[in-house]
């Protein structure tokens, strides 16, 4: 997918319409599944514990972060709605215009985020905004334009990145990568995944059936522990990155 490819020609409008359509009905679909289910959460519990102010942003009913002590962010009714009957705080909101004070968190979450929005600078600004000096931030972000199937199109992506592109960007908003890991539970299968978008467009209901009662159980049960490396890594063949950060706000050049 190069730059000109019209996902990244999209408004951020059109954006935000393709995501609510296909996450609002997704989530109201599906069950909460606690953090505690997936590989992040030996990382993110560490995190947690040292953190007592948290954000994730655009958790949906996947959230990482420990559900007690975290306050979510989310565009969906449909997952705020399950977050708060959970006992959550979560509030309805974006990442280009998150509703926090600023240097408000120690830990900062935004797994999945970027790749939907239009303005991927505006997103970084604002977590930058929220974060304190020296606080953690997870993001994870989908590599190389040349990889891009009729999938990202279908959820709602905007972009993949290329590996020097996401370091210079992160670099201009003050996060430094510190440590990465090969991550999701995109199935390797392009007729599988196929398959399940024509089921998801034709059959919804009976797609639904076995998304939550055998594809993402499976999903969960065969998921394999985090390798982490120094810095961003081999990204030969990586799908997708899942990137540990340390934020330090750039110097504004003085006149």
């Amino acid at each position: 997918m190069p730059a000109s490819h019209p996902a990244e020609s999209r408004s951020n409008a059109e954006l935000i319409r393709a995501n609510r359509g296909f996450y609002e009905s997704l989530w109201s679909e599906s069950k909460l599944i606690g953090p505690e289910r997936f590989n992040t959460w030996p990382l993110l519990r560490e995190l947690a514990d040292a953190a007592l102010r948290r954000l994730e942003v655009a958790p949906g009913l996947r959230p990482r972060l420990p559900l007690h002590g975290t306050c979510f962010v989310d565009l969906s009714h449909a997952a705020l709605r399950r977050l708060q009957a959970s006992g959550a705080n979560a509030v309805h909101g974006m990442i280009g215009a998150l509703p926090c004070a600023s240097a408000s968190f120690d830990l900062v979450c935004a797994l999945d985020i970027l790749e939907h929005v239009a303005d991927d600078d505006g997103a970084l600004a604002e977590l930058a905004r929220v974060a304190v000096p020296g606080a953690s931030v997870l993001l994870s972000v989908p590599l190389h334009p040349a990889a891009w199937t009729a999938f990202d199109d279908f959820v709602g992506h905007c972009r993949r990145y290329e590996p020097e592109r996401i370091v210079a960007l992160l670099a201009r908003h003050g996060f430094t990568i510190e440590r990465s890991a090969v991550y999701g539970m995109q199935p390797k299968s392009s007729r599988l995944l196929g398959l399940g978008q024509w089921y998801l467009t034709h059959r919804r209901e009976r797609a639904m059936w076995w998304y939550n009662r055998v594809f993402m159980p499976l999903g969960l049960r065969f998921q394999k522990p985090l390798r982490w490396r120094e810095g961003l890594g081999d990204t030969d063949g990586v799908d997708e990155l899942l990137l540990r950060c340390r934020y330090r706000p750039v110097a504004t050049p003085s006149h």
